[in-house]
This record gives structure tokens, C-alpha cells and sequence, in this order.
């Protein structure tokens, strides 16, 4: 029988040697030494609990399926732990501080390590690692061999990203990532002029802060190179992106850059559309178009004003041979008062006037 104190000295001594594994990570050396008490070598009919530890470091911490059973997605460790103290509580109330035979303890944890894997494998293991690279630690998984979350394994640096822009472009890089960031960081953005290149000591710093954005309003030449964002909390690196530009010659293209250009485009076209199949007109010939369009204008101005005249003409020449028919008529028939009225009518003399004219005289 072991003494208080020496059970004591057992523990602390075993929890000194032993390396990590399943069983080490999610069962206190406590519950392992109750587990333990009456493990017996059944050839000499000796208790030893250094035979039953190497035992459990057998059947759990070197044992394959058990380590991989025991790689669990995030905030799953302690349902993990949860399935492996379960296991080993009901050894420890079974053996009750009996005396065993180790062939017993052999056949009761191997039945144990069995239901461990299959419980475990019921977890979910997505990890949350979203690769290609960066430091993600909220996307990390809980491993029993090491008794914590490891790192996704990722490089640093992400590879870089390719842009080319025409000189005088906008040019915009955003520094974004599709895994989840901590609440607080910052973002430094460097340049290395006129190089593709990953080396840290060829960029040079341009901005520090929390800008995500790095923005150029107009592109040159000297802004060809690679710029380099890093992201970073409490003075740890998380990730680091490369975008290399190249900047192409300036090829003048008077349309589209103007937004006026643009309208004048869109209200040329049926429904507002460009017609990106075409190759766009040139300054000239938007000249020539204008001056066609003006002139015909003007023609049709000049046309419907000669019409206009041309119609008002044509009534007068009718009323003046139809007043000049009656007047004939009126010369036959004899009445030569009517008959000068008429012809006065024709020189521009009203007939009433005439007729009043001729009754004076007569009076």
C-alpha cells in the first residue's frame, strides 16, 4: 500500500517525466493516479504504477488513431477533454482501489481508447485555416499532442499580386485578407521602386496607421515596383501582401476621359449603350458630324420659309382672278358702276369707295 506521501511523490515525479499526449494533455496526473492504484504484474504479483503509466502512454499518447481523434476544430478542447476524463472515470470506478492484474487494465483502456475515437471523430474538425498564407491564430486547431492550438502553418507573405495601369490611371491597392483579424491592428505600406522582389530590407516605408487603402491619383513611371502591405497587432506580424505594378506608356484617348465626352457617346447610341465592338471616332470626325448636322438645319429652315412664302404668293394670284372673274361678269351684264369698281378693286381702290365717289359726283 502507498502512503498519502508517497502517492504524492509518485505523482509529481511521473508528471516530470512524462511527455505530452492525449491522455496526458486531458486527464490531471490525479485522476491517472486513482486510475492507476491496483495495476498488478500478473508474473510476479507486484503493484506498479510505473508499468500502468507506461501503459496508458502505449494505448493513448502513442497511439496514431488517438492523436488524430484528438485534433479538433476551434473551441472543441474542452468537449474533447470532456470524452477522455468520462472514459477514465468509469475505469476508476471499477477498479476502486482494487488490485488488478494488468491484463485486465490492458483489455478495459483499449476498450477505453476505442470509444475515445469514436466520440472524438464526431467533432468538428474544420479548422478555419484559409490558405494561402498569414498568421492566423483564431483559425488555429486544438492538438493533444502538444495540449494547445497550433498555428495554421502558413508563410507569412502571401504571393504577390500583378497589376498594370496606364500611365496618368488612377491606380487603388487594398490591403484585405479572408480570414478573421484581431479588433486591433495596424497597417504599414512599403514601396520598392522599379523591383518585383519579397525582400524586406529592399522596401522602403511610406504610411503607418489603420488606411487599408493605398491610393495613386495619377500613375507615373517612378511609381512602377513593389509595394508591400503588412498587418500587424501588438507588435506581432499577421500577414504581409505584395502587389508589383507595371505602368505602361500613355496612349492619348480623347474619349472616355472626359465625362461630358461620355454623354455626348451614350446619347449617340440606341439605348444608351456603348458599342464596344467598334473602334471609337476621332476628333475630326466628330467636327466633321457637327458641321453636317448644322447645315442640314439650316437647310431645313431655309426650305420651310420658302415654302411659307411660295403659299402666301399663291393666294393672292387666286383671290385676284377670282375678283376679276366677277368683274367680267359684271361688265356683261351692263352695269358699268360695278363694272369701274372693279377695275378700281384691281388698281387698289375699294368698291364702296368707289361708289360713294360716283354718287357725289351725280348729286
Amino acid at each position: 500500500m502507498y502512503s498519502p506521501l508517497a502517492l504524492w511523490l509518485l505523482c509529481v515525479g511521473v508528471a516530470f517525466r512524462e511527455s505530452l499526449g492525449c491522455i496526458t494533455c486531458l486527464v490531471d496526473v490525479n485522476q491517472r493516479t486513482l486510475l492507476c492504484w491496483g495495476y498488478t504484474i500478473s508474473e510476479n504479483n507486484i503493484q506498479s504504477m510505473d508499468a500502468c503509466f507506461n501503459t496508458l502512454k502505449r494505448i493513448f499518447d502513442d497511439n496514431t488513431q488517438v492523436l488524430q481523434a484528438g485534433r479538433v476544430g476551434k473551441a472543441y478542447a474542452k468537449k474533447l477533454a470532456d470524452i477522455m476524463k468520462a472514459e477514465i472515470q468509469l475505469l476508476v470506478d471499477e477498479f476502486d482501489k482494487k488490485q488488478n492484474p494488468d491484463t485486465l487494465y490492458e483489455t478495459r483502456l483499449q476498450t477505453a481508447a476505442d470509444n475515445f475515437i469514436a466520440k472524438a471523430h464526431k467533432l468538428p474538425r474544420d479548422t478555419g485555416c484559409v490558405p494561402p498564407c498569414g498568421f492566423q491564430v483564431e483559425g488555429a486547431i486544438y492538438s493533444c499532442i502538444s495540449c494547445k492550438y497550433d498555428s495554421c502553418a502558413f508563410p507569412l507573405d502571401c504571393p504577390a499580386e500583378n497589376m498594370t495601369v496606364a500611365e496618368n490611371n488612377k491606380t487603388q491597392m487594398l490591403c484585405k485578407v479572408s480570414f478573421p483579424l484581431p479588433s486591433s491592428i495596424g497597417i504599414v505600406w512599403r514601396f520598392a521602386e522599379q523591383v518585383k522582389t519579397q525582400e524586406v530590407d529592399q522596401f522602403r516605408e511610406m504610411t503607418m496607421g489603420e488606411d487599408n487603402l493605398y491610393s495613386i491619383p495619377s500613375t507615373r513611371k517612378y511609381h512602377q515596383g513593389t509595394y508591400q502591405c503588412e498587418i500587424y497587432s501588438e507588435k506581432t506580424s499577421i500577414v504581409r501582401l505584395y502587389f508589383y505594378l507595371t505602368v505602361t506608356p500613355h496612349v492619348e484617348v480623347i474619349l472616355g476621359h472626359s465625362r461630358l465626352q461620355e454623354i455626348f457617346e451614350l446619347s449617340l447610341l440606341p439605348g444608351g449603350k456603348l458599342h464596344t465592338g467598334a473602334p471609337l471616332p476621332s476628333q475630326q470626325h466628330l467636327v466633321l458630324i457637327a458641321i453636317c448636322f448644322t447645315s442640314l438645319l439650316l437647310l431645313l429652315i431655309l426650305s420651310l420659309g420658302t415654302l411659307f412664302l411660295l403659299s402666301q404668293a399663291d393666294k393672292t394670284t387666286r383671290s385676284i382672278h377670282l375678283f376679276s372673274t366677277a368683274c367680267s361678269f359684271f361688265g356683261v351684264a351692263g352695269r358699268a358702276g360695278a363694272y369701274l369698281s372693279c377695275i378700281r378693286a384691281e388698281d387698289g381702290v375699294h368698291p364702296g369707295e368707289f361708289a360713294t365717289s360716283s354718287q357725289g359726283q351725280q348729286r
